[in-house]
């Protein structure tokens, strides 16, 4: 994870120094190496992806002059994007995630909550099977990704989860899928670890956002510094309204979108959501070629 770019790329290999300088250990060993069961850790996957990401950003950006309109990110992506934005130093960005990771998992006892994914079943149908769910078992159920307009995944208590998705079913979803996740993030079960991040985050400065960041939780862009810790603290209980943050976009007149990270996955999230949007993705060192004949093509 990120050896490549590392290797490649001096402006790359300096993200993955400053990670290992800010936290006090050796992240990139655990990028680079494993073993897989370490990174997995929520308290150590997040810092890992967010590293990552804005190591192939530098990437990009010692090949190519990269000016966004706007940045976005999904739950975690956001910090990225407040990095790409200058908004927020990448060193206190990734002990923060580091923290976040590890207070969320702090948050549930191991076994007591879950997420699932809704497919083929429209966002008022997802927020009825949870408030039916919710109302059948007195425990905690709501949306936490309104991933697409036919992909939304919930998250709560393991036994109302369960309800839901029969609900669910009910009201016309084709399928319901459990979710691999250690807690279930972006619900009100989480509201410890917002409670814990808000120290953490009452010691950070943050700079205007150049460009703006669209939130998670309002779906519209910010710039604003004094606003930014409180849109992440009510990050970890919202559900990330990702659906509205590309329709946002594109009510601005974003055509064309870059993602920057591991993986493909928010990529494909906005061909369900706008067929016309223009795509690209820097996912690994290979992608770099790619992402700069994109970079060029910006008015």
């Amino acid at each position: 994870m990120g050896r490549e770019a590392a290797s490649s790329s001096p402006a790359a290999r300096r993200v993955f120094d400053a990670a290992d300088a800010a936290l006090g250990f050796s992240l990139s060993a655990l990028c680079f190496e494993g073993p897989e069961d370490e990174l997995r850790r929520t308290e150590i996957q997040q810092p890992a992806i967010l590293t990552t990401g804005v190591a192939l950003l530098r990437a990009l950006e010692e090949r190519t002059a990269v000016s966004p309109d706007f940045v976005a990110g999904h739950s975690l992506g956001e910090y990225t994007a407040l990095v790409a934005a200058g908004a927020l130093a990448f060193d206190e960005a990734v002990c923060l995630v580091h923290a976040r990771g590890r207070y969320m998992q702090e948050a549930v006892p191991e076994g007591r909550g879950a997420m699932a994914a809704l497919l083929g079943c429209g966002a008022n149908d997802v927020r009825a099977a949870c408030e039916h769910a919710a109302r059948e078992t007195g425990r905690v159920v709501t949306p936490a990704n309104f991933n697409s307009p036919q992909q939304v995944v919930i998250a709560g208590d393991a036994v109302a989860v369960e309800s839901a998705c029969s609900r669910a079913r009910e009201l016309g979803a084709k399928r319901a899928v459990p979710l691999a996740v250690s807690a279930p993030f972006h619900c009100p079960l989480m509201a410890p670890a917002a409670e814990k991040l808000r120290l953490e985050l009452d010691g950070v400065r943050f700079a205007p956002a150049k460009p703006p960041v669209v939130s998670n939780v309002e779906a519209r862009p910010n710039s604003d510094p004094a606003r930014i810790p409180g849109l992440l603290l009510q990050q970890v209980t919202a559900p990330v309204r990702f659906t509205e943050m590309v329709e946002t976009l594109r009510g601005l007149g974003v055509t064309r979108f870059l993602e920057v990270g591991p993986g493909r996955v928010l990529s494909g999230l906005v061909a369900r959501i706008d067929r016309r949007a223009r795509r690209a993705n820097l996912g690994s060192i290979q992608d770099l070629d790619e992402a700069v004949e994109f970079a060029a093509e910006a008015p």
